[in-house]
């Protein structure tokens, strides 16, 4: 069954300041949250700042993208991979700035496979082998739809170029936007997966099915050792969710697309039901998992997440801003959020915490051919 609510959500895009005159205002515009308010799960208060600071300036790293999804970062931790959606791009990007252009993902099909959908796919998710160096390892792994599918797939990048092709994964259903595709090696060295549910709201409750799930797998694409149920599958009853972070306690976290009420952002536990299509937001059902923060759809959409400092980061579509989450020590609970450039800079996706620094890096979407940017934002 299709569930068309969600697709009428992207609004046109509201009109954009330059980055010139934003930069300008910085100092007024940027100091100061935009609006805040205290999760409804009913954690109590934690300080603003309890553990990490906030978002303090930004400036811009790099220019003439076209909808950046992924950034990651490789093993030497001064350089991140950055997939492009629609121009199947893969480039190498170093935290001086200089871009290069590495290869493309062959196989990559953007455009809708379903009858009356508008919405795409493409080139998702990039994830390098934690020991990837180039030699000896050169393995780095993408999710992307093809013409009849998503997939997880391997290629080599010996630090110049990337070559070969490997299905590691594939017969995960497709469907309008509702792909997932965030990929990320988790602290254990295992390789997680984010599926949508190809707009069919049988799938994310159908344990034997790929789609709306968290996927653990090695990196053949079977599954990971421990796994709850002895299958990829990991935790389930997702919609569309997008984000993967890992906490300092090593727990994952993720954000999660919703229908038309709420959007979430979860604790992810192995062989947990996350309720949809039965709950959307606060659950009470039995067997359920509550989610940990919830937005409403015009001030969330949210896509990917970083943590900084006990901190969670989301990055919103629709809501086109970043929140702030803090989370109440080692409890599993989180305190206030708090929004930051609201309509600054127009859609959000792409976010990454940059290695051994209290900084992010933030990419902007949609904003035309060769106008996106990746942002720097520091945070104190």
């Amino acid at each position: 069954m299709s569930h068309p609510g969600r697709l009428v959500r992207r609004p046109a895009r509201v009109g954009l300041a330059s980055l010139t005159t934003a930069a300008a205002l910085l100092a007024v515009a940027l100091a100061q949250p935009a609006s805040a308010d205290v999760a409804p799960s009913a954690a109590a208060p934690v300080p603003a700042a309890a553990d990490g600071g906030q978002p303090s300036a930004v400036s811009v790293l790099s220019d003439a993208w076209n909808r950046p999804w992924t950034i990651s970062f490789l093993p030497d931790n001064r350089s991140a991979l950055v997939t492009e959606r629609h121009t199947y791009r893969v480039f190498h990007l170093g935290v001086d700035g200089a871009k290069k252009q590495i290869g493309t993902v062959p196989n990559t099909v953007a455009a809708s496979q379903t009858p009356g959908v508008t919405a795409t796919g493409g080139l998702l998710g990039v994830a390098p082998s934690p020991t990837w160096n180039g030699t000896t390892d050169k393995h780095v792994f993408f999710v992307h739809t093809t013409a009849g599918e998503t997939r997880v797939a391997r290629m080599n990048y010996d630090g110049s170029t990337l070559s070969g092709y490997t299905t590691v994964l594939g017969g995960i259903q497709r469907g309008g936007d509702h792909n997932g595709g965030k990929i990320a090696f988790g602290p254990d060295g295992y390789l997680y997966v984010a599926t949508g549910d190809a707009l069919q709201r049988d799938l994310p409750q159908n344990r034997n099915s790929l789609n709306g799930k968290i996927l653990r797998i090695t990196k053949t694409g079977a599954p990971a050792p421990g796994n709850p149920f002895g299958t990829r599958v990991y935790s389930y009853g997702h919609r569309n969710p997008q984000g993967l972070a890992w906490d300092r306690k090593g727990r994952l976290w993720s954000t999660e697309i919703g229908g038309s009420k709420h959007d979430e952002l979860n604790l992810i536990t192995p062989g947990a039901n996350y309720g949809w299509p039965t709950c959307e937001g606060p659950c009470t059902v039995a067997g359920l998992t509550n989610s940990k923060q919830t937005w409403a759809p015009a001030e969330g959409t949210p896509s990917q997440i970083a943590i900084v400092r006990n901190v969670i980061y989301v990055s919103t579509l629709r809501g086109q801003r970043l929140w702030r989450v803090p989370i109440d020590g080692d409890t599993e609970q989180v305190g206030t959020k708090t929004a930051f450039y609201p309509s600054t800079y127009g859609r959000l996706r792409a976010i990454a915490k940059v290695p051994g620094s209290d900084e992010l890096w933030l990419g902007t979407s949609d904003r035309g051919t060769n106008r996106d940017k990746i942002l720097r934002v520091t945070i104190k």
